[in-house]
């Protein structure tokens, strides 16, 4: 079958991103729909073909914690001309909470800022020349970002990018979890710097960017790296308590079929066509936290994501013309 557009999903073989993978399949068995992740050991993009008796998901090795696996990606994403890239969900994240004990990707950045938003903004570059007319990105950020909400996280702190990637000693030997806000408030920086660099230097490609939190949704991988005590809890006691911890939480505790749903709306829906620079908690558009506002903020992340994805001049150029 020769598609007509395709679809990119990181983190999309399991959990969150699978099911948001699940719902555009679904809803376009003309489309190619690409789950990228380190490895598909549950063979999730053969899973969503049988469940919907199409053939049309497909599964990508993709490690978002080294460069030169990004640009390998892209390469050959580039080389097998793929059908013009409709969406690209950069959806994956992982936490390393042991306090002390900081870990860094193979180009030697703390490694959830590395996963999170580093490798995202590099993969977004490669691919930029790929995406479609009007094509969406969409960016999945979290409700910790935000201190003005009940999480039980750490409170993000923002000095520079390049401290998030090469943090100081008190923050590397800190509590692990405050690598996770940051990089989640750096998400929602580098949509707003994306979308305003995007409507002054290229209109005429209506390409949008979009940030959502998909809720606290227990059960889901995002605690594998815990002790296992808080990984049990997490994984069989928190999945059967929501409904006591939504009134608790405002509401915005969800499975991630639930959540997944939101992430395809964003990605795929027309009631947000041309919707861009906006930031939802699920279905519901709102605003962020107030250090994600910052221009010098969205501007030093910008500037350093750029520097530190591109390999020599000519692709600084390149990435900043969106070319």
């Amino acid at each position: 079958m020769a598609y007509t557009r395709s679809v990119i999903i990181t983190g999309g073989t399991v959990n969150l991103g699978y099911e948001a993978a699940l719902v555009i399949a679904r809803k376009h068995p003309d489309w190619l729909v690409v789950l990228c992740s380190r490895s598909d050991t549950k063979q999730a993009a053969l899973a969503i073909n049988k469940t919907l008796r199409q053939k049309n998901t497909t599964y990508l090795p993709l490690d978002l914690s080294d460069s030169a696996s990004i640009r390998a990606f892209a390469s050959q994403w580039t080389e097998n001309k793929n059908p013009p890239i409709q969406a690209l969900l950069l959806n994956a994240a992982l936490q390393f909470p042991a306090p002390g004990k900081m870990v860094t990707t193979k180009d030697g950045i703390e490694a959830t800022f590395g996963i999170t938003h580093a490798g995202h903004a590099l993969l977004f570059h490669l691919l930029c020349p790929c995406l479609a007319q009007s094509a969406r990105v969409v960016v999945t950020s979290s409700g910790v970002h935000d201190p003005s909400l009940t999480t039980g996280m750490p409170v993000p702190v923002y000095t520079s990018a390049d401290d998030l990637a090469h943090p100081p000693p008190a923050l590397a030997e800190g509590d692990g979890r405050l690598h996770y806000c940051n990089a989640k408030l750096a998400n929602v920086l580098w949509t707003y710097a994306l979308h305003a660099r995007l409507a002054q230097r290229v209109p005429d490609r209506a390409i949008t960017v979009t940030a959502m939190d998909p809720g606290l949704m227990p059960g889901t991988g995002l605690a594998r790296e815990y002790p296992p005590v808080l990984k049990f809890l997490w994984n069989y006691i928190l999945p059967r308590l929501r409904w006591l911890m939504n009134p608790l939480l405002g509401n915005n505790v969800h499975s991630a079929a639930d959540s997944g749903a939101s992430l395809a709306r964003l990605a795929v829906s027309d009631d947000v066509a041309g919707v861009s620079g906006k930031y939802f908690e699920g279905k519901k558009e709102r605003d962020s936290s107030q250090d994600s506002y910052d221009v010098e903020k969205q501007d030093d992340l910008w500037n350093w994501s750029v520097k530190w994805s591109a390999q020599n001049e000519e692709e600084v150029k390149r990435f900043e013309a969106f070319a």
